[in-house]
């Protein structure tokens, strides 16, 4: 059984690397939006946790097609070289006040994506509880800064905390849901939050 985890996670590996991708997480993204559609030609997205970048890419290449905009922001910076024209990097907390105040100027937004997830301790009670306050902000962002019929997908690690999230997600769209893309890993605790027209 183990084996069989390996391989899988190593077959997206492999497929990512293959397609330019940095990261095999470019596939979650994919699932959710063609379940989802939370992406279309033309938006104006904010991606939250960018680095090292392959939402922003499959973003570009795949459902803005080239034509919206890309507002990338991690504390880490963007491996992608080229840049991808569409793109604007912000490197730095999307939470702290002057960027924060960069992505206000940037937006409004049509959706907003976040693959963030916090430094592990290793300590699944910690993890966690960091997770949730983690996908709490951006939330509180997506509040502030969605586009009414705006969508959100937010990457949390499960710990029951997600519940009281996704209550409180009901109330800002019309449809709020738990979803687990068959690119996660099996043994992973990450699910992803979606968030789908905002009122």
């Amino acid at each position: 059984m183990a084996n069989s985890r390996r391989d899988k996670a190593d077959s997206y590996t492999q497929k990512a690397h293959k397609e330019g991708y940095p990261a095999r997480s470019v596939y979650k993204l994919e699932e959710i939006n063609q379940n989802h559609r939370i992406i279309k030609p033309g938006d104006t997205v904010l991606d939250v946790g960018a680095a090292p970048g392959s939402w922003t890419l499959y973003t570009h290449r795949m459902l803005i097609k080239g034509n919206g905009r890309i507002i990338s922001c991690d504390l880490n910076p963007l491996n992608l070289s080229p840049i991808p024209p569409t793109v604007t990097e912000i490197t730095g907390d999307a939470f702290s006040a002057q960027i924060r105040a960069r992505l206000v100027e940037l937006g409004p937004y049509d959706a907003i994506i976040s693959d963030a997830a916090p430094m592990t301790t290793g300590n699944r009670t910690v993890d966690t509880t960091r997770s949730e306050a983690l996908a709490e902000n951006v939330l509180m962002l997506a509040q502030e800064q969605l586009k009414k019929g705006g969508n959100l997908v937010i990457k949390i690690f499960q710990g029951g905390g997600q519940e009281a999230i996704l209550k409180n997600m009901r109330t800002i769209f019309e449809k709020a849901k738990a979803f687990k893309p068959k690119a996660s890993r099996d043994d992973s605790f990450e699910i992803f939050l979606i968030g789908l027209n905002k009122k």
